[in-house]
């Protein structure tokens, strides 16, 4: 039997705009956020011997796994907004009616054949709804990518100034330990000469001691600082030397209402408001529409049909689901409001801290080094020619070593002030590639 298909109706439905989205398709290039992932492999394999800060942000973003599980949930984001773009699929329905019966409709005397085409014609505006839902979805995703890359950035920053600094503070250790290996040197040779009693030989002996202790805390400390460096990249042998150089160059101020965090939460209130407005699409009504053709086995003839269903809103109209998604929207607000003030108060502190750090620097930079330094050649001075006792000579030691490790600390805080101000004003995703 030679059923008749509807092929011109069909064909007029798929005309009104019932067909695959081609426009849903191409709406990855519109939309507007931060720079696509490079989709680039993991990397792998030793870290170089000799790590500058710059190829420390390099090889942190070619290995994180987190930077990897970020792009992947870009991709994820892509592959929905592409999904919500389709309009409903048509519905094939064949009934066979009026056979194995009684009577005149007994066999297939009495057969009746229909063959239609449903659809669902969207005009509560689910599909819109859907769209601005992915799309907004998308653009977080992509958000947290570079939020993800902005905190890799940061926390490769801060150790890399804490590596630094262990670096120098086990510097600072070893010289310490010499002085003091020295100063027992000349303290014994004193006693021996008896121009000291045999007690001053005692207190640099502990003061050597003391040293010691020190430097081998210094010696555990620096290789934690480069392992854990080496960790955060992703590798399990640290780099054997780390680079001179600025600790990161970094802008002096950010604007908080252009912050990752920002922009992410303003997105996400988007997400809200477009889950708000797929709520309020899911409760309107929307109606099918069908055609198809008949055909009478007893008389051979054939007739066409239509038909039309609309749900009724009898006990659900979806109102729960509207008034979550409202408080949704409220939270989302609320979120933004906090993630403002956050940045504002993170950025304020960062600022202060760097002014104060670079005032400490100045100052240790300046004069204050240089007056401990030729303070301990002249108590040593004065020492060796009898003019001032030994605990004068320590005191100076220990005063010049004071005023190196405040310059050292100096140093990592405005590293992790400028890292703070970085991550700020990662906003264009590409501040935190750059040393």
């Amino acid at each position: 039997m030679k059923y008749i298909f509807a092929a011109a109706s069909l064909a007029a439905l798929v005309a009104a705009g019932y067909g695959a989205p081609a426009a849903a398709q191409a709406r990855d290039a519109a939309v507007v956020g931060p720079p696509s992932e490079t989709g680039e492999a993991v990397r792998t394999g030793p870290l170089p011997a000799r790590l500058s800060l710059a190829q420390a942000m390099e090889e942190a973003d070619a290995r994180s796994p987190r930077v990897v599980a970020a792009q992947a949930e870009v991709e994820a984001a892509r592959g929905r907004q592409r999904q919500a773009g389709y309009r409903y699929n048509p519905t094939l329905n064949v009934d066979v009616e009026n056979f194995a019966g009684t009577g005149p409709y007994s066999g297939f005397n009495g057969l009746e054949t229909t063959v239609s085409v449903n659809q669902r014609i969207d005009v509560g505006g689910r599909r819109r709804a859907r769209m601005t839902l992915a799309d907004a979805e998308f653009l977080a995703a992509k958000y947290r990518l570079e939020i993800a890359r902005a905190d890799l950035a940061f926390d490769v920053r801060n150790q890399f100034a804490t590596a630094i600094a262990a670096r120098d503070n086990l510097a600072l250790a070893r010289e310490n330990e010499a002085r003091a290996r020295e100063l027992v040197r000349v303290a014994q040779a004193m006693v021996d000469t008896g121009n000291e009693p045999p007690l001053r030989a005692f207190r640099a002996n502990a003061a050597l001691v003391q040293a010691t202790a020190e430097l081998r805390t210094a010696e555990a400390e620096e290789l934690t600082a480069r392992r854990s460096l080496a960790a955060l990249l992703g590798a399990t042998v640290p780099p054997a030397e780390l680079a001179d150089g600025d600790l990161g160059v970094a802008p002096t101020s950010a604007d908080a209402l252009e912050t990752l965090d920002v922009r992410l939460a303003e997105t996400e209130k988007l997400i809200a408001e477009a889950r708000l407005q797929g709520q309020r699409a899911d409760g309107r009504l929307d109606p099918s529409v069908g055609f198809g053709v008949r055909q009478l086995r007893e008389t051979g003839d054939r007739a066409l049909i239509a038909n039309v269903s609309v749900p009724l809103p009898v006990f659900d109209r979806n109102r729960g689901n509207i008034s979550a998604a409202r408080s949704d929207v409220a939270a989302a607000i609320a979120r933004r409001e906090n993630a403002v003030v956050n940045a504002q108060a993170e950025i304020a502190n960062a600022q202060a801290e760097l002014e104060a750090s670079e005032a400490r620097l100045a100052a240790l930079e300046g004069s204050g080094i240089e007056q401990a330094r030729e303070g301990v050649r002249l108590a040593e001075l004065s020492y060796r020619a009898g003019k001032s006792t030994l605990v004068e000579y320590i005191d100076a030691q220990q005063a010049y070593a004071t005023t190196q490790a405040e310059l050292i600390a100096a140093r990592q805080a405005r590293a992790e002030a400028r890292a703070i101000l970085a991550r700020q004003a990662a906003a264009d995703g590409d501040a935190d590639h750059q040393p």
